[in-house]
C-alpha cells in the first residue's frame, strides 16, 4: 500500500524512529507499516552528537539509500531545513527521492537547526519556507513522494503564528502538516480541530519533549493521521548500551548479559544469513 494510502486510511499510521538499516528491518518485522528516518537519531547514532544541525544530506541520503536496500516499507524521511534555501531544497528533493524516500519532512527553522523540542530556535520567514516547499513539489519526480511542511512556530511565535504559518505551507503545496512540539493536550486538539477535513496532519511524540505524551489512539480520536515516535529507538538502545558495557567491563564476560541479548544464531536468524547464503549457492556463487 502507498504512503498516501496508508495516510488516507481512517486507521491512524505509526511511523516509528529508525537510525539505519538494522532498526529499519526490526520495525518492518515487527509488523508497522512505515518507518521515520529521523536527522535526530542518524545525528545521535553516526556522530555521537545532539541533533543541532550537524548531520548533512549526503550522510542522510546514504542512509535512507542502505535502508531502502533492506526493507520495503514506505520511509518518511527528515529533510530537516532543506540544507539551505530553496535550490539546496529543491536538490534535497531530488536526492532523497533517488535514494528511495517516499515523503520528505522539511521545516522553517534557520539553519543550522536543532530538535524541535529544545530551546531557543529561530524561523526563517514563512514566505521563505512556501518558497521551498513550492520549489519541492515542483522538482519530485512523483507525485506520490510527500511533502510534510513542519513549523516550530509555537516556541517561537506562538500558536496562533504556527497555525497561521501551517496555512501558507498548505498553500504552497505541502502534502501533509507538521505543527511542532504543542504545549498541552488542549494545543494538540486545536490543531486538529482546525485544519478537520482539509489536510492531514503529523503528531510528533518525544518522551521528556514539550508535547505531553499522548497514545496513537489518542491521537487518532484527535483527528491525527501519522505519529511519529523519532527518536525512541536510540534511547532505547542507549540505555541497554550502557547496561551492556557496565556489565562485561564488571564481570569481564557476556554470561552477566546473556539474556538480555541474541546470541549469534540468534542474531543470524534475524538477519537472514541462511537464505542469503542459499540465494547466492543458487546463483552459482562460492559463499
Amino acid at each position: 500500500m502507498s504512503l498516501r494510502a496508508l495516510i488516507e486510511a481512517p486507521e491512524i499510521l505509526m511511523a516509528p524512529g529508525v537510525c539505519d538499516a538494522l532498526t529499519a528491518a526490526a520495525a518492518q518485522a515487527a509488523g508497522f507499516g512505515a518507518v521515520y528516518l529521523s536527522g535526530a537519531a542518524v545525528s545521535y547514532t553516526r556522530l555521537g552528537r545532539p541533533d543541532i544541525g550537524l548531520t548533512t544530506m549526503s550522510e542522510m541520503a546514504e542512509t535512507m539509500a542502505l535502508i531502502r536496500d533492506r526493507i520495503a516499507l514506505p520511509v518518511i524521511i527528515d529533510a530537516d531545513t532543506g540544507f539551505g534555501n530553496a535550490l539546496n531544497a529543491e536538490r534535497t528533493m531530488r536526492v532523497y527521492e533517488r535514494a528511495g524516500a517516499n515523503a520528505l519532512q522539511v521545516e522553517d527553522q534557520s539553519y543550522p537547526k536543532r530538535c524541535g523540542h529544545l530551546s531557543d530556535k529561530t524561523l526563517i520567514p514563512a514566505s521563505e519556507m512556501a518558497g521551498k516547499i513550492a520549489a519541492m513539489a515542483d522538482v519530485r519526480a512523483s507525485s506520490e513522494t510527500l511533502i510534510i511542511a513542519r513549523t516550530d512556530a509555537i516556541a517561537v511565535e506562538g500558536y496562533d503564528a504556527a497555525v497561521e504559518r501551517a496555512e501558507r505551507y498548505a498553500e504552497a503545496g505541502a502534502d501533509m502538516l507538521f505543527i511542532e512540539a504543542p504545549r498541552s493536550r488542549e494545543e494538540l486538539a486545536g490543531v486538529a480541530t482546525h485544519f478537520a477535513g482539509r489536510m492531514p496532519l503529523l503528531a510528533n511524540m518525544v518522551e521528556g519533549g514539550r508535547t505531553p505524551a499522548t497514545g496513537a489512539e489518542d491521537l487518532q480520536a484527535l483527528g491525527y493521521a501519522l505519529v511519529i515516535f523519532p527518536g525512541g529507538i536510540v534511547r532505547a538502545m542507549l540505555k541497554t548500551m550502557e547496561a551492556y558495557y557496565a556489565s562485561l567491563r564488571a564481570t569481564g564476560a557476556n554470561t552477566a548479559f546473556a539474556d538480555r541479548m541474541h546470541d549469534f544464531p540468534g542474531l543470524n536468524e534475524r538477519l537472514g544469513t541462511d537464505l542469503l547464503l542459499a540465494r547466492g549457492k543458487a546463483f552459482g556463487g562460492e559463499l
